[in-house]
């Protein structure tokens, strides 16, 4: 699959907006504050920023976080109204309304996130309309010089999430995308995509419904579209443990990949953390144990490129 040409990527995502915020009022309670998740993201940044070498903020709160970025720590914003926040039934990712694309590189942001539902099994001329969307922010990268970092996110029209079928068919759901989200005309510089196998499925780790080695093919498979670009890996809320072992297991299936984007499974715990105890608390835990976390991964991917 060729060799990493560019420096590995070792990002921390904190840009989760509405549910964020919800959880951190349910975990407050009559403590919380107008401006706690503005403080939680910027306790993340400033505390694993070091570490990272990138931190992927959201785009209502990001300009005001971009001064509090460590050195050596490259800005990441996100090109959307709300993560997770679709139009409708569709499953289209609604835009923000305070910022443009060509508005990145005067923020100081030379690198852009958009994420987009994806069911390769949907309708033909709703993936070729989400494609065009992907690809018209594309286009206005390419022009502005911003690095585009493309997520797809796999769904399949008639089969339920966590399902026993929607994980048999999620191997090749995920290169189906893959391969989709990698034509040139995208522009994409980076594929943040998700781990083709849930482990707790997985012969090692919890009910053998998948054998080890077909796990290990599911990786191979799912990333082979990836035609030299850029992948990293997303964790999309599963627990640490899990994606640390899931990037060992893409390691040892022979995969390249560049690196991860790991957001939840590093500082989900954060939040009763921050409910209990308050920003002290959290800056604490944030110092301890999630630049362990991180540290963790970063090793991880050491002993891929070994």
């Amino acid at each position: 699959m060729g060799k990493r040409s560019r420096r590995p990527i070792h990002g921390v995502a904190v840009d989760a907006g509405s549910g964020l915020e919800a959880a951190i009022r349910e975990a407050r309670g009559d403590r919380a504050q107008p401006d706690d998740l503005l403080t939680f993201k910027r306790s993340v940044l400033t505390v694993l920023g070091p570490q990272a070498s990138t931190v992927l903020v959201d785009a209502a709160c990001g300009p005001d976080l971009l001064a509090d970025y460590p050195k050596g720590c490259a800005p990441m914003m996100a090109y959307e109204a709300d993560v997770y926040h679709i139009s409708d039934e569709d499953r289209i990712t609604v835009l923000p309304d305070n910022l443009s694309v060509s508005d990145y590189p005067g923020l100081g942001v030379r690198q852009l996130k958009f994420f987009m539902y994806y069911a390769p099994d949907d309708r033909a001329d709703l993936n070729a309309k989400k494609l065009e969307i992907v690809a018209g922010i594309g286009r206005g990268c390419n022009t502005h010089n911003i690095k585009y970092l493309i997520e797809p996110l796999v769904y399949h029209p008639d089969l339920e999430p966590g399902t026993a079928e929607f994980r048999r068919l999620k191997p090749d759901l995920v290169r189906r995308a893959t391969q989709a989200f990698a034509d040139p005309r995208l522009h994409a510089d980076v594929l943040k995509v998700e781990v083709p196998v849930d482990l707790n499925f997985v012969e090692g780790f919890g009910a053998p419904e998948m054998s080890r080695q077909q796990a290990l093919e599911a990786f191979r498979h799912a990333a082979e579209p990836a035609a030299g670009r850029d992948l990293v890996y997303l964790s999309a809320g599963v627990a640490f443990e899990a994606f640390e072992a899931s990037l060992q297991m893409a390691s040892e299936a022979g995969v390249t990949f560049s690196g991860f984007m790991c957001g939840r499974a590093i500082w989900a715990d954060a939040i009763g953390v921050f409910g209990r105890d308050g920003k002290a608390g959290l800056i604490a835990w944030l110092s301890d144990t999630g630049r362990n976390r991180l540290q963790r991964l970063i090793e991880t991917l050491r002993a891929e490129a070994s």
